[in-house]
């Protein structure tokens, strides 16, 4: 049940234009601009290096959360959802059904970014399960809010409250400016939000070579546990 309701939502996912437009080609477009810029950041580093990561988190968000969310939203309007909540798959195996979706479109980002910036002379560096580790976690709590959202909000609410975000988020959620170059408040404040520590944990692992960076991993789990709770017991289909 899970797997045809995520070759559903694939389908879905492949067959709208605007939302690989938010997912792939604006963050391609953003990486260009951030490796060939100067933006005084970055002090002694590559800034293809600083930025790839902090894009590849964008671009996870994205299609996660703020295209997960707009697409419910209007699934829920029309009664998509409602059809689906007469059906035995339960809130879980939707979300389930959603993530392996989303997985499935960030491989391809991947791959398309991936290639651009190594293009752009980037040469990245770590641990492959520590970056799939952050990218699980990271895509189970943008879901998960993405589903909180468009399960709680009418669909104009939600379509207007994920772009928003979304521009928050690109403006201070470290995507192309670490958040070392903040000022000390606004790192504070900013490290405690899922892309800011995805974007940190990524750019750890493949612009400098740690391990796992543990406080980034436990802030994106402590926001898909919540996420995960809110939404298993708010979610409305219709």
């Amino acid at each position: 049940m899970v797997a045809a309701q995520s070759r559903l939502e694939l389908s879905m996912l492949l067959r709208n234009g605007e939302q690989l437009l938010l997912a792939l080609v604006v963050p391609a477009l953003l990486l260009v601009v951030g490796a060939k810029v100067d933006l005084g950041t970055a002090t002694g580093a590559r800034r293809v290096d600083a930025v790839t990561p902090g894009v590849l988190a964008l671009a996870a968000m994205s299609i996660a959360f703020t295209g997960q969310a707009i697409a419910t939203g209007f699934e829920r309007r029309y009664g998509v959802l409602k059809r689906l909540g007469s059906t035995p798959l339960p809130r879980w195996g939707l979300l389930a059904g959603k993530t392996v979706a989303v997985l499935a479109v960030e491989a391809a980002q991947w791959v398309v970014l991936g290639a651009v910036a190594v293009v752009l002379g980037w040469r990245p560096h770590g641990d492959p399960f520590s970056v799939l580790a952050l990218v699980l976690v990271g895509t189970s709590a943008f879901t998960a809010l993405a589903l909180l959202m468009a399960g709680t909000l009418r669909a104009e609410a939600t379509l207007a409250g994920a772009n928003l975000v979304w521009v928050l988020l690109l403006l201070g959620g470290g995507v192309v400016v670490p958040l070392s170059d903040y000022p000390r408040a606004g790192e504070l404040v900013a490290e405690a939000f899922p892309l800011a520590a995805l974007s940190e944990g990524l750019r750890g692992v493949l612009e400098h070579g740690h391990a796992l960076p543990l406080g980034p991993f436990a802030v994106l789990c402590a926001w898909t546990a919540g996420a995960a709770v809110l939404a298993g017991r708010f979610f409305r289909w219709e």
